[in-house]
């Protein structure tokens, strides 16, 4: 039966080669149209509808991304990356619609399709069972937002500025430049330190006086130095403490609030400050030193040889 197939197969095309060999063209297609004339129309409409679902699926797609861009900024408190994942999510089920549609306006089987696709869902999810995590977890750090592009944050043994949020993975960028891609899993399934989260930040800085120098005057003059730095917060007010009685010096601790924008600045203000302050006030930033004591005085006999 299908020898039978191929040969009126064949039997065709010769007839269409000998009739476009021979001039005759315009009369071959006139007997095609007179021939099929309601399968040509037929597939001429199906062809037009495809045409037009796909349109109209692209129209959609333009229009969920505004929809969903302008929804986001209406919400202050949602991130930008939360309306590209949405939007990605959005596409693919409008585009895979408007397959399912096309296919059916053809006459496929669109259910057998599903049948088959349903179960290479399930075996590529069980084989891509980390990835489904990742995108599981991307969710997650989307919804509950621990942090937002242009966060510095520190999670899983990783740090860097948040430059991307995907469903796989999030794009982090260290403060030397490196680039670090981090799959969300690592990142959901680990405590998440936040450097940017908060408007305040406290800093902490140690230095160290001479144990011979005054210690009301050293505290003054470290104090006086913070009042004096505009970046520092007034509220809560900068403190001086003394930390730690050292081996070689009284160890202060200047502990004051800043805007975290400014974090780095006033750092390093106040730790260019510090040692200018100090020696002109008079007093002293020791080195590390050891006072030896010998237990017994040297025999007087080893010390004549």
């Amino acid at each position: 039966m299908a020898q039978k197939e191929t040969v009126a197969a064949e039997k065709v095309i010769d007839n269409v080669v000998v009739t476009v060999k021979s001039g005759k063209t315009g009369d071959f297609l006139r007997q095609l149209w007179e021939t099929h004339q309601a399968d040509i129309l037929h597939f001429g409409k199906v062809l037009l509808l495809s045409l037009l679902v796909i349109l109209i699926a692209w129209l959609f797609t333009r229009f969920a991304r505004r929809l969903i861009y302008k929804a986001v900024e209406k919400i202050a408190k949602v991130d930008e990356s939360i309306a590209r994942v949405l939007y990605v999510i959005v596409r693919t089920v409008i585009w895979l619609f408007a397959f399912l549609i096309v296919l059916d306006l053809f006459g496929i089987n669109t259910a057998s399709i599903l049948t088959v696709l349903g179960a290479c869902g399930l075996a590529v999810g069980l084989a891509m069972k980390d990835s489904l995590s990742n995108i599981a977890s991307g969710i997650m750090l989307l919804i509950l937002r621990p942090y937002k592009l242009g966060d510095y944050v520190e999670c899983g043994g990783i740090s860097g500025t948040i430059k991307e949020m995907g469903l796989f993975s999030t794009i982090l960028v260290t403060p030397d430049g490196l680039f670090i891609s981090a799959p969300n899993s690592q990142l959901f399934g680990a405590p998440i330190k936040n450097y940017s989260r908060n408007e305040k930040r406290r800093v902490d800085i140690t230095v160290g006086i001479s144990y011979g120098d005054s210690l009301e005057k050293g505290l003054e003059v470290l104090q006086g130095l913070m009042e004096k730095n505009d970046l520092i917060l007034k509220d809560p007010a900068p403190q001086v403490l003394v930390q730690d009685l050292a081996d070689s010096s009284v160890n202060l601790t200047l502990r004051f609030w800043t805007n975290t924008a400014d974090y780095w600045t006033a750092y390093w203000q106040i730790k260019e400050g510090l040692k200018k302050a100090i020696e002109s006030a008079g007093l002293n930033i020791p080195f590390p030193q050891r006072v030896v004591t010998f237990a017994n005085a040297i025999p007087k006999q080893l010390d004549d040889k």
